[in-house]
């Protein structure tokens, strides 16, 4: 990737294998399949013009969800600003978005998994979400987040007991 002849060819490369897992990273975290392919267009563009900078100091595929996350943030915060909507109409707007979406097959469980996911804490959703969904492991997360690997256990663990609690009410 250090070589600039080579930088295109490398970039398509990254692109065929990492698009389908970083979409749906960030569609977890922005809700709408638009919204997502804004911020995974945002992302690429920053790993693109970024990619020469990379350190190896944590894996390529752990930068690079570091970098999605960043930039669903960064959408998030934006839009935020942009709305005054209260915080249990936005999660209640999310959700509807989600089980009428077309891609959604999910069955009852899996609704109120969302609907118990959507109330937890920010960071508590997140992490859960990288556990969870994108099979990350807490080291990874924790390189992503910025957060020591015993906290991040500590969130998903209280998740989990929260799930375990409210799924079957």
């Amino acid at each position: 990737m250090k070589n600039p002849a080579l930088k295109d060819t490398a970039f398509s490369e990254l692109l065929n294998v990492y698009q389908e897992r970083l979409y749906w990273h960030i569609r977890k975290i922005v809700g709408t399949h638009e919204n997502a392919d804004d911020v995974l267009q945002n992302t690429f563009i920053r790993i693109y013009k970024s990619i020469a900078n990379f350190q190896e100091k944590s894996s390529l595929h752990t930068w690079m969800y570091r970098i999605a996350y960043n930039e669903s943030i960064r959408f998030l915060d934006k839009n935020k600003k942009r709305s005054h909507q209260n915080l249990e109409t936005v999660s209640e707007t999310t959700l509807q978005v989600l089980f009428e979406d077309e891609y959604f097959d999910g069955d009852e469980i899996q609704k109120k998994l969302n609907t118990i996911i959507d109330g937890f804490k920010e960071k508590q959703k997140r992490v859960f979400q990288m556990k969870y969904f994108d099979d990350l492991s807490f080291r990874q997360i924790s390189e992503v987040l910025d957060v020591s690997e015993s906290t991040l256990k500590s969130i998903y663990y209280a998740a989990v007991k929260i799930i375990e609690q409210k799924i079957f009410l």
